[in-house]
């Protein structure tokens, strides 16, 4: 039933799989160094928030912490058809170097958080709100990558008193990139995939990734799609939502949803400098809803900034969260 990470090089990860609503089982166990607590539970009503499976790094470094920094938290939400591993490294790299907690959740209908027919930005940040509110945490500073810098930006713009600062990468809230598009179609194609039973991995990859190619030529972003091939008792299948997301995919991949609401804390939009998703002729307007933003674009990178630059990536955001207000 869950899933956890053994205790990594001195520190602790803390893997809690949480689903809603009624609980079925609680266990607890002890692991070495690390804590792992599995709530199992149905899924949610239309219009509630889910309870998200996340990874906590904490307890490492405890020399650098102080209580402001113990009170701020780094929480992470990776993009779409992403999960929080997409950022294991990289959250262990800002809790070393910060020493302080890096929460990673998986988005509901992606990873090992509960699946929902309701996928817009209203849920997904009210989703972090609630897992904020079980963790008792007042405040964090918020890191999203594409649908995870959008959801980010909407709960620091309807909340802004829990975002102690902003990080959005590689995503926009006035115009999206032409290529998210296309996205309809190869999302079909791997819903429409069979691949049968008792294959072996490597031949069940080979497979997905040769019907991909038809509709994705990127090799980079049919190894990123296949990280959510799971096999289950011995069949292979999405771990993500695939029926909801592309149910709800003008909901992610259209237009924003802004009111008249501002966010006047730090905000840094790092963007890749081939990527399209952040373009300059923006940054007046972005400037409009967040009046304190900065921007920064990484060479040679697309929208998969953080894993394609991942060094420089690391560099600016520690930058960005060591300045004062």
């Amino acid at each position: 039933m869950a899933n956890y990470t053994r205790p990594l090089m001195l520190h602790h990860v803390v893997e809690v799989l949480h689903k809603c609503k009624i609980e079925k089982s609680i266990r607890s166990l002890n692991i070495g160094s690390t804590n792992l607590r599995c709530i199992q539970t149905t899924s949610t009503r239309w219009n509630e928030p889910v309870k998200l499976a996340y990874t906590s790094y904490e307890g490492m470094n405890s020399q650098k912490m102080s209580p402001s920094t113990m009170m701020t938290p780094i929480i992470i939400q990776h993009g779409l058809l992403g999960s929080r591993k997409n950022w294991a490294s990289l959250s262990k790299a800002i809790h070393s170097k910060t020493g302080r907690k890096v929460i990673v959740p998986d988005a509901r209908n992606h990873g090992d958080s509960p699946h929902s027919n309701n996928l817009d930005y209203e849920v997904l940040s009210q989703d972090i709100m609630k897992l904020m509110e079980d963790l008792q945490i007042p405040k964090a500073t918020m890191v999203g990558h594409s649908m995870g810098g959008r959801a980010m930006m909407k709960l620091a713009l309807t909340n802004p008193s829990l975002v102690d600062r902003l990080v959005v990468v590689d995503i926009s809230p006035v115009n999206v990139s032409p290529g998210a598009q296309a996205m309809t179609e190869f999302l079909t194609v791997m819903k429409d995939i069979d691949l049968g039973d008792q294959l072996k991995r490597a031949t069940a990859r080979k497979i997905v990734d040769e019907k991909l190619q038809v509709v994705v030529k990127d090799t980079l972003l049919r190894q990123f799609l296949l990280t959510n091939l799971v096999e289950d008792n011995g069949k292979f299948r999405w771990r993500v939502n695939l029926k909801s997301i592309i149910q709800n995919l003008p909901n992610i991949i259209g237009h924003f949803p802004l009111k008249s609401e501002e966010y006047h804390g730090p905000t840094l939009f790092i963007g890749g400098a081939k990527s399209d998703y952040i373009k300059p002729t923006d940054h007046e307007v972005i400037r409009e809803i967040f009046p304190d933003a900065q921007f920064q674009y990484i060479p040679d990178a697309g929208h998969w900034v953080h894993s394609e630059k991942p060094g420089q990536f690391l560099e600016i955001v520690l930058k960005f969260m060591h300045e004062k207000d």
